[in-house]
């Protein structure tokens, strides 16, 4: 060949290779790239909740070679300070910020894990107008910084607390000394309403917003705040008010005077170049009855998307009718730009308990993939009960959790005696498929209450528009019983204690006292709390338990001295009202509590897997791969490949290749390939990580750190926050 064309060939080669090198930096990097992704400074990686980091030092080709690079103990190793921890840190200025397991907010150097500070809110010295022992569950903090001031909003219970992020002290000027109480500005009796916030607030410009964890009879509407006053600047009626869009979708027409829930308790997303709040949001109260809320029950299991200027509404969309399943929307939606017949759409993206994924236009709501009304069983013997006779079902994607339940379903993993125990409980129950009717003989509830997409929210990588959601598979016993009437005769503080237990408490705790599923038994619970401190607790709640505002002192101490067994009192007049004229109506109906289907060795009853992780295309709505997630490492031992197990907490994608995700009960932290579903690497955390992971890097050193609370099905607990990197970077 001709030197002069060697020389040619030897330029187009090396102006390909130029131009492939400024593609992939341009594609990272530049306008519509990744670069945005290269912090945590916000819960979930950005307000988008993409949970995906654009950085790439730790890779498939040597993750595996990840160590401890430090661990925070956050509440210094003491046990009798763990609990249930789920915290996704955020990092800004080379500082991560974090909760505890009693909701101490701390501050450490994000590359050596040293502590720079850390706020107490049961200080009453640091804390002296709001502080307070008992506690609700975190999931993060939010940051807002304008010049020198620096600031954390976080919430402990009921109130909201501002603290300076460069010192750890409540900025007093926010509300009063610090903090405002959320009980407030519902527009209802402050004085009867619980809400309790366990996801982070959102901040757009000067404003935050929370809805939250709350009572029975409390409202979850959507609320915004001043970020420098703590004012209320508007709220949204997720429960609407007379004249307002959605009030005609409730046959009740006072039913905004009392009814309750309805919350966006997960969190939220903002698309801040239009200044678009998306809140999700749960069922209204009660979760498995709805003969007294009957009608469509807007704005209940909806996405919302607001003005976050005004808090007026641009659209919405309903993911389940008249819920009676407890089939919240569990997590906050994703915001991407899926590429769909050559467009480029921007797009919500919401993952369910139910194992559908929605995908809406973001400006508009309309269904980017057809969405189908299908027929569902409506069948009940519930008095007043009136189903809904349609419920939606995206074409694409498929379902990431089975839908269906049937004898050929059951775990046949077990010995012949313990599988005719499960085939002769199911066949006694109602079952068959998603949305079978609630029953007084028992309905399995399936994918489950905790069941397809949970808190912890999907990843979405916006380089190749996958999605990787981690999903629970678990059938639950729903048992449905009469809430008889209280007698009119005079009652004694033992009767009246035990009917306000069964109407407030049974559905959480069991008729016998003893818990199910997440919810602890409360048998000898007076060796642990005396009187004085267990009125406090009812009334501010603790972790999963809500306060019960709603019940005046007679009340609370009827059930005082039934739960604390305080014989003295149990024989003593109950002198309250048998049944309170400004009440709501009561309910017609309660339920046993919260039953998981297990076999006798403890294991789901039906046949794995049982905890999964799929990976899904946006652009076309096909599945990539789907791989067990978690194990039971007794099984394994014995030769069974991988079953799955339950999971809380959510998965973070790189650019590196990798997926990182804690979350199992088996304790281990793992790391996949995304692009195969191929296990990488995994090492056993302290305790569960019942968290999503944060990536972030300091001095060009990339992190991975957890938080491993543990708790969440017994057995191990901790206080650690453990971070990885790879040695010697």
């Amino acid at each position: 060949m001709h030197n002069s064309v060697k020389f040619a060939n030897i330029i187009r080669r090396g102006k390909l290779l130029l131009l492939i090198c400024f593609t992939t930096f341009y594609s990272a990097c530049g306008p519509g790239g990744a670069k945005k992704y290269t912090d945590w400074k916000v819960t979930g990686g950005s307000r988008e909740n993409v949970r995906y980091s654009s950085l790439n030092q730790i890779d498939t080709s040597n993750v595996d070679q990840l160590n401890v690079a430090w661990v925070y103990y956050s509440e210094k190793q003491d046990s009798s300070r763990y609990g249930s921890m789920q915290c996704n840190p955020i990092v800004v200025d080379n500082t991560l910020f974090g909760v505890s397991p009693k909701l101490k907010l701390f501050a450490l150097d994000a590359a050596t894990g040293v502590e720079k500070w850390s706020f107490n809110p049961a200080d009453t010295i640091a804390n002296k107008t709001w502080h307070r022992s008992s506690v609700n569950m975190n999931r993060g903090v939010a940051y807002w910084a304008d010049g020198d001031d620096k600031r954390i909003i976080y919430t402990v219970g009921s109130v909201a607390l501002c603290v300076n992020a460069q010192t750890g002290k409540l900025v007093t000027s926010f509300g009063k000394d610090g903090g405002i109480d959320l009980r407030n500005g519902l527009d209802r009796d402050s004085s009867k309403v619980f809400v309790a916030p366990t996801s982070p607030v959102m901040i757009y410009k000067d404003l935050f917003f929370l809805s939250g964890l709350v009572g029975e009879e409390t409202p979850g509407h959507i609320r915004a705040f001043d970020v420098r006053t703590g004012k209320q600047k508007w709220i949204f009626h997720t429960i609407p008010y007379p004249g307002e869009p959605g009030y005609e979708t409730w046959e009740d027409s006072t039913a905004y005077k009392y009814m309750g829930s309805t919350n966006s308790w997960s969190g939220f997303s903002l698309d801040e170049k239009r200044g678009i709040l998306y809140a999700p949001t749960g069922n209204p109260t009660n979760d498995f009855y709805g003969g007294q809320r009957r009608g469509a029950g807007l704005y209940g299991n909806c996405i919302l998307a607001l003005d976050a200027a005004t808090g007026k509404l641009i659209w919405h969309f309903q993911t389940v009718h008249h819920d009676v399943w407890d089939m919240d929307l569990s997590s906050p939606p994703v915001l991407v730009t899926i590429k769909k017949d050559g467009k480029a759409i921007d797009a919500v993206v919401q993952s369910t308990k139910t194992g559908l994924i929605f995908i809406l236009n973001r400006e508009t709501g309309e269904p980017i993939y057809p969405i189908e009304e299908r027929a569902v069983d409506t069948t009940t013997a519930l008095a007043r009960e009136q189903l809904w006779p349609t419920q939606p079902f995206p074409t694409l994607p498929k379902p990431f959790a089975r839908h269906t339940l049937t004898e050929a379903d059951l775990n046949r993993l077990v010995d012949d005696s313990s599988y005719q125990d499960i085939l002769t409980r199911f066949r006694s129950y109602r079952a068959g498929s998603i949305f079978t009717p609630p029953s007084k003989e028992g309905t399995v509830v399936f994918p489950g209450y905790d069941g397809g997409g949970e808190w912890g929210g999907p990843s979405v990588d916006p380089e190749t528009n996958v999605l990787y959601v981690n999903a629970n598979e678990m059938a639950w016993v729903l048992n449905i019983i009469d809430n008889n009437a209280p007698k009119e005769e005079k009652r004694t503080k033992l009767e009246a204690g035990a009917a306000f237990y069964n109407q407030y408490c049974m559905g959480c705790h069991g008729p016998e006292r003893m818990g199910g599923g997440d919810y602890p038994s409360i048998i000898g619970v007076e060796n642990k709390y005396n009187y004085t401190r267990f009125l406090e607790l009812l009334s501010t709640g603790r972790r999963m338990m809500p306060g019960f505002n709603n019940l005046d002192s007679l009340e609370k101490d009827a059930i005082a001295s039934f739960i604390l067994n305080i014989k003295q009192q149990q024989n003593q007049e109950y002198k309250g009202r048998n049944e309170k004229r400004d009440a709501p109506p009561r309910a017609l109906y309660g339920f046993t509590g919260y039953h998981k289907f297990l076999t006798k060795e403890g294991y789901p009853a039906i046949s794995p897997p049982w905890g999964t992780i799929s990976a899904i295309n946006l652009n076309s709505g096909e599945y990539l791969w789907k791989i067990p997630f978690g194990e039971f490492e007794e099984l394994s031992k014995k030769g069974i490949p991988e079953t799955g197990r339950e999971n809380y907490g959510g998965p973070v994608t790189t650019a590196g290749g990798i997926l990182f995700i804690g979350a199992s009960a088996d304790g281990y932290m793992r790391a996949y390939n995304k692009r195969t579903g191929a296990l990488l690497w995994k090492v056993k955390l302290p305790a569960p990580g019942v968290a999503t992971p944060a990536i972030y890097s300091i001095n060009g050193k990339q992190y991975v750190v957890i938080a491993c609370g543990g708790s969440k099905w017994g057995g191990q607990s901790s206080d650690a926050y453990v971070a990885f990197a790879l040695p010697g970077k």
